[in-house]
């Protein structure tokens, strides 16, 4: 992979009345004609995403949306792609045209702030009008960053710049570990790495690639193997690894091949943490004793491949958690970036490791499950919990375990 995946990126969200110059703002802040510039309201459809390096924040995804006073038929769609974005928004700029403040732009201060987004307030066109003394004083009182610009000559730029650097959130900043901090430096991790039908030709997949390179960064090293090789490479080793990780639909082969002395998890618990609240999540596994057949359940996946035969959320998933149920069970599959604003009528929701998307996006999908008091768990934990090995999953993580240990108290 030569850049930095997405997911990785800090991301920025531009938003605003149509024509308050998002798209001339996004074209001076890269030095590049990445939108459309029209003095014709509505130019910005679908968001606009432009990765860069900034330094020395380091790689970011600005994303330059359609204005969300947009109106029509079309218009509403382009408002629901642009609520999209604010689910995955680390830092949000609210571009106001010519001093112009009201109703709609405290909306959308108030929208970001309730997510604790921190927010950057730019009044561009400041060439034709100013915004009043009184309001950038109102702002700045609430701890809200205020720039002017005019994004057609550049001016004010650099002070934006100088904002986003120092708006970044400290988890993006001083991002957490993926695995290196489980186990000390200078350990042994082994990797088990089916290669099958949904393996991609001639590379490993996202979350492999980071864990392997997660272990390196924190002086650690890996060996790699496949399932049906991992007992004869566990054999050959002097002294036992630090971990066990695989990938969660060979955890039962795994699991039996592991000595019960060595830690085991998977990539997919690995990512739940990593991207998520895993806690959370435990109490979601927790919820599959819950499940009725009949019930419905919801199964969320970030990335949009193309399914295939025996694909893990469409058929193995389903099919082990019907088997738990002992019946059937209704499944609504979503990917990419749609997820359902209604949750009420889903009695679970199980979601991939979200290896594609930011921090923000899987906690912002928590954070909307736990309002519509609905369960959500992942991928590798719903697996492990349907499969009778949860405990030997969690193990490596001890905050994760003591709240099973309390959670299955409670139940």
């Amino acid at each position: 992979m030569q850049s930095t995946p997405k997911a990785n990126r800090l991301h920025i969200g531009i938003f605003g009345r149509r024509n308050a110059g998002k798209s001339s703002l996004l074209n001076a802040l890269t030095k590049q004609s990445v939108s459309i510039v029209s003095d014709v309201a509505g130019t910005t459809t679908d968001p606009v995403e432009k990765p860069m390096e900034m330094l020395p924040i380091g790689p970011v995804l600005f994303i330059d949306t359609a204005g969300i006073d947009d109106v029509g038929a079309l218009g509403e769609q382009r408002v629901e792609k642009t609520k999209q974005v604010f689910d995955r928004t680390d830092v949000g700029i609210i571009v106001a045209p010519e001093g112009q403040w009201d109703e709609f732009e405290r909306g959308l201060v108030e929208r970001l702030q309730r997510d604790n987004i921190p927010v950057i307030v730019v009044f561009n066109k400041c060439d034709c009008a100013k915004p009043r003394a009184a309001l950038v004083d109102q702002l700045q009182a609430k701890k809200i960053t205020t720039v002017e610009t005019t994004a057609i000559d550049g001016t004010g730029v650099l002070d934006l710049r100088e904002a986003l650097i120092k708006a970044a959130p400290d988890d993006f900043v001083n991002a957490p570990a993926i695995v290196g901090d489980l186990i000390p430096p200078g350990e042994l991790v082994v990797l088990v790495v089916p290669i099958d039908m949904e393996a991609p030709k001639g590379r490993l997949i996202l979350p492999q690639v980071q864990t392997i390179r997660d272990l390196l960064d924190n002086d650690a090293y890996c060996m790699v193997v496949k399932e049906r090789e991992l007992r004869d490479a566990l054999e050959r080793l002097n002294r036992p690894p630090a971990l066990v990780v695989t990938d969660s639909q060979a955890f039962l082969k795994v699991s039996a091949d592991v000595p019960r002395n060595i830690k085991m998890t998977g990539f997919s618990i690995l990512f739940a943490r990593n991207k998520g609240d895993l806690t959370a999540f435990v109490e979601g596994a927790l919820a599959i004793d819950n499940l009725q057949p009949g019930d419905r359940v919801l199964i969320a996946e970030a990335c949009t491949h193309h399914a295939i035969g025996d694909d893990i959320g469409r058929v193995k998933i389903p099919r082990w958690l019907r088997q738990y149920v002992g019946g059937q069970l209704e499944f609504t599959h979503y990917q990419g970036h749609d997820f359902p604003e209604d949750l009420a009528e889903y009695k679970l929701c199980v979601h991939c490791g979200s290896c594609v998307h930011n921090r923000r996006s899987m906690l912002s999908r928590i954070m909307k499950c736990r309002a519509a008091n609905v369960p959500i768990t992942n991928y590798g934990m719903c697996i492990a919990y349907t499969l009778g090995i949860f405990e030997r999953a969690l193990e490596p993580f001890p905050a994760a375990m003591e709240a099973y240990q309390q959670l299955q108290k409670q139940h």
